[in-house]
């Protein structure tokens, strides 16, 4: 097994990057997709730009559709906190939930496909939503120019190689670009990083934003 790593941009609009560190590949779907406790932390984050533009909605909106309250708590305390993460989620997972019967599922699943826009899109909605894609840099000039550009938003993008080849620094360079202003390759953005082996090193981002002029 060749160890991977992966990172991935959950927006495009108010850009929030995901690094996901590990060499399970089933870990790394785990962390970008509802429900687990990474698809969580992912949706607790995102709360925090509420008012701004996102392509999403918090689960609470679904009371306007006739959901109670006491069954959204029962979704957010088993980890789904937008409408988003109940639309794209296995009805099994939904109703291995204590409280919701098969009609309180179904009801749900419905309210949150309505909610999240899911379905069909035409050619021409698809290439508006990929005009508002945009790369981020990794630093290294060659390698930007292999990606086009650099890493790219609205997609998940896995490195892989022997080990000590660079996966780890690439992921902790990411970091740091994310989180630059847009005329320095960065989306000037926020940043989750999830470190399922303990490689992650704070004092290595710490001299890398320091190397890009930025306070640490």
């Amino acid at each position: 097994h060749i160890p991977s790593r992966s990172f991935a941009f959950l927006r495009s609009t108010g850009p929030l990057a995901m690094a996901v560190e590990g060499s399970q590949t089933k870990k790394l779907k785990v962390a970008t997709m509802a429900p687990g406790a990474a698809a969580s932390m992912a949706d607790h984050a995102l709360v925090e730009a509420d008012d701004e533009d996102v392509p999403y909605s918090l689960i609470d909106k679904l009371q306007e559709s006739g959901i109670n309250a006491a069954d959204l708590k029962k979704l957010k305390d088993a980890g789904f906190n937008t409408s988003q993460s109940v639309a794209f989620a296995m009805r099994k997972d939904l109703l291995s939930i204590k409280g919701l019967s098969d009609q309180k599922v179904d009801k749900i699943i419905e309210a949150a496909r309505k909610s999240s826009e899911v379905g069909f899109v035409t050619c021409t909605q698809l290439v508006s939503k990929m005009k508002s894609r945009f790369q981020i840099a990794t630093g290294a000039g060659k390698f930007d120019q292999m990606l086009g550009g650099g890493v790219e938003s609205c997609s998940i993008t896995e490195i892989f190689g022997e080990f000590r080849c660079g996966k780890t620094q690439l992921c902790h360079s990411l970091a740091v670009m994310a989180q630059m202003p847009s005329n320095m390759g960065g989306a000037n953005g926020k940043v989750i990083y999830i470190d399922t082996e303990g490689t992650f090193r704070p004092d290595r981002v710490r001299q890398i934003a320091e190397a890009k002029g930025v306070a640490a």
